[in-house]
């Protein structure tokens, strides 16, 4: 395939010194394999793409079903790995699926905490992780997008993909227009926090007004969520700020 990869470096090295882009046949995980190099001390910034994840991961370590060697180009996956400096991490993942949904298509909805969606359907989710490194906080910002069709096997709602908005849009393309936009949107939240994209994150709030069912029983209504990123649900206990990450939403049926 015909990675962008010098277009994008162009537009992110000048605001991101020793930046690079690395486009991979083949790798388990473009999280793990950044998550290996930051341990290893590796902390330069750096995108990195994969053809086809053999194990790719999404949130509370399920699966992420990526493209294979007989489908190369229906799934995007990447990573952004970079160090970052800021107090409060609170949220980073919402102004990841900000800058991804603006950056693609008007109808992409997000759900808290980390994955967009199309019709109530799933077509990208975010995953990140951090690595403490002599006194650096490296944070590695993965992300999966489908896009062409998907199966549904093992799945319980079927999967949307991004050509059924744009038909002729490929994996390349879609990297192009996401990659800057994500970087300076990172940026943006180091130096300003969650608070800069709770608007906009409301304005794609896929649960809101929603009946909601939380892993531990608790049914609610889906209220948006506060400055620091977390989910408010009003329950028959009162509003209740959802913000631990083993906590998985749903719509109720």
């Amino acid at each position: 395939m015909n990675w962008p990869a010098e277009a994008i470096w162009e537009a992110v090295a000048p605001t991101l010194p020793g930046f690079t882009v690395e486009v991979l046949p083949q790798i388990d995980s473009t999280n793990t394999e950044l998550m290996r190099r930051a341990r290893a001390g590796q902390t330069e910034p750096v995108l990195l793409v994969a053809e086809t994840q053999s194990a790719g991961r999404g949130r509370l370590g399920r699966a992420w079903q990526g493209a294979t060697a007989a489908d190369v180009g229906a799934t995007l996956t990447f990573s952004l790995g970079l160090p970052l400096q800021m107090a409060d991490w609170s949220g980073l993942s919402l102004a990841v699926g900000v800058s991804v949904v603006q950056s693609l298509h008007p109808d992409l909805q997000l759900k808290w905490p980390n994955d967009v969606w199309l019709h109530d359907r799933k077509l990208a989710g975010i995953l990140i992780e951090t690595a403490s490194v002599n006194a650096t906080r490296y944070a590695v910002i993965g992300i999966g997008i489908n896009i062409a069709p998907r199966t549904a096997i093992g799945l319980a709602t079927p999967p949307a993909w991004l050509q059924e908005l744009e038909p002729g849009l490929d994996a390349p393309a879609t990297l192009l227009r996401v990659a800057a936009p994500l970087v300076q949107a990172v940026q943006r939240f180091e130096a300003q926090g969650f608070a800069s994209f709770r608007a906009a994150f409301l304005q794609r709030d896929a649960l809101a007004g929603r009946h909601v069912s939380l892993s531990d029983g608790t049914q609610g209504l889906a209220q948006g969520v506060d400055g620091s990123g977390a989910l408010l649900v009003h329950t028959s206990a009162g509003l209740t700020r959802v913000s631990s990450a083993e906590v998985s939403v749903r719509p109720s049926t």
